[in-house]
């Protein structure tokens, strides 16, 4: 994937939306559908700009600033006497575009004018890589929430998959009502043995965790692993954990032409940590369980990470309750259908050895005491009919949402999706993305997930009112 470098140029009072507008006709002319935007950068004189802040916002880069005396050093093919008198550089969009891209920047695409905005579009030249080494690592600590923080809190949220309406009133009260306890430390005793209760498991099977974040971040340290493996694309805090562990991560990168599904035979058979998403974030594939049980063997330690298996009615294909698999260890998560990502509550299936070796590596009460009494009260008999009803309607939702993006003949609606989430398709995503935001609308960007290029989107499922309006910003955003 290939990094481009928007210089602009633009009059005092020049709006983000003329900004941007003639961005994407400039990154048309580029093939913006083989990169994304880097950054934006125009001279130190239009900083405070708010249409320039805003276009960079929106875009969701960096904004760079250069001295009309930097800009002015470097060499263009248009430069104008008229753009010297007025900024004290010969050239502004070219010279920014070449600046911000490095010392071996070439432009793709020379000034193009608007009414009061120039712009151009620049790209580092290729260094030599190893063979191995990919063109691009992607930024495995990006999460959908930064889309929605600082200048974006106020954007309907598409991009974190966190039911929306959570958490219900009578678990609020519950959360609430342990506060009284607060005095006392942790005890996770009853949140344990309902969590064994709930899959049919001995108690011994089970590790409360601060999230399913945490249980990445025990098994890199808890077990010795000569050779991992992480199927992707999918969530990238695992990877991240081996690599923070000091483990080298092979990747095995699925096929959007074969619909993201997983083969066994691609693992290698002498991997002793194997990693998969079921079902996968991003993609929203839910693989057979058949499939998965094929990656279990002696000597082997398989990660199943079903942090969205309750949003799957039925939860079809989970593997949380097989005992008889070698090595089996299933994650699964609290936050995504009860609306408790502040609360940090996950929880790990495993083999007793496991679980102790896992036990060993935690620091004392992990757990906060409120945490447990949602644990314990979100897996009690009426909250899991709860969430298999709610599973239900997140199905019927999506089922809608993705009708509605078949009005758009350049969205490809990556599938079948088994999740509360779509992937899709598109050309100038990145773009597309910034329009979305600027029109009130948050989406995760997917090129920061192994595997996913800068066309990928992936967007959380809402009720059908705020598809409509999606759908109608979706619109909008796709219009040139």
């Amino acid at each position: 994937m290939t990094a481009l470098y928007l210089g602009v140029g633009a009059r005092r009072g020049t709006t983000a939306d003329e900004i941007l507008a003639l961005a994407g006709r400039t990154l048309a002319e580029a093939g913006d559908a083989a990169g994304t935007v880097a950054a934006l950068a125009t001279v130190e004189a239009r900083a405070d700009e708010p249409g320039m802040l805003a276009a960079a916002e929106r875009l969701g880069v960096p904004l760079r600033v250069y001295s009309p005396d930097e800009l002015a050093a470097q060499a263009t093919p248009h430069p104008s006497q008229t753009v010297l008198a007025a900024a004290g550089t010969p050239a502004v969009a070219e010279a920014a575009a070449l600046l911000a891209s490095g010392p071996d920047g070439v432009l793709l695409v020379g000034k193009r004018k608007s009414a009061r905005a120039t712009c151009a579009v620049a790209v580092a030249a290729p260094r030599p890589v190893s063979p191995k080494a990919p063109m691009h690592e992607p930024d495995l600590r990006h999460h959908g929430d930064a889309e929605v923080r600082g200048a974006g809190a106020g954007l309907t949220d598409l991009a974190v998959n966190v039911r929306s309406g959570t958490p219900p009133q009578w678990l609020r009260e519950r959360i609430a009502d342990s506060l009284t306890g607060l005095a006392a430390y942790p005890d996770g005793r009853a949140a344990r043995r309902a969590v064994a209760a709930r899959h049919g498991l001995p108690e011994e099977r089970v590790l409360l965790t601060a999230g399913a974040a945490e249980a990445f971040v025990l098994l890199a340290r808890a077990l010795g692993v000569r050779r991992a493996v992480v199927v992707h694309p999918q969530f990238t805090e695992p990877e991240a954990a081996l690599r923070d562990a000091g483990h080298a991560v092979e990747r095995v990168v699925l096929d959007a032409a074969d619909g993201f599904r997983l083969d066994p035979r691609a693992v290698p058979g002498d991997a002793d940590l194997v990693v998969v998403g079921n079902p996968t974030n991003p993609t929203s594939v839910l693989h057979p369980a058949s499939a998965l049980a094929r990656l279990a063997r002696p000597g082997r330690t398989l990660v199943v990470d079903e942090a969205f298996m309750d949003a799957v009615p039925g939860e079809r294909e989970s593997l949380a309750a097989r005992t008889d698999l070698p090595g089996l260890v299933v994650l699964r998560s609290l936050t995504k259908t009860w609306g408790l990502a502040g609360l940090r509550i996950g929880y790990v299936l495993a083999a007793p050895d496991t679980v102790a070796a896992l036990e060993r590596a935690q620091p004392l009460w992990p757990v906060s005491s409120p945490a447990l009494v949602a644990a314990e009260a979100c897996c009690l008999p009426a909250a899991v009919a709860e969430s298999g009803r709610a599973a239900c309607e997140v199905a019927a939702d999506r089922a809608y949402l993705e009708a509605r993006l078949t009005e758009f003949p350049s969205v490809t609606v990556c599938g079948p999706a088994a999740g509360p989430f779509l992937l899709l398709r598109l050309p100038g995503a990145s773009l597309v993305r910034g329009r979305l935001r600027g029109l009130g609308f948050a989406v995760r960007r997917g090129d920061t997930f192994p595997g996913l290029g800068p066309e990928y989107l992936r967007v959380a499922v809402r009720d059908r009112e705020t598809s409509d309006r999606f759908a109608e910003a979706l619109s909008s955003a796709l219009t040139p």
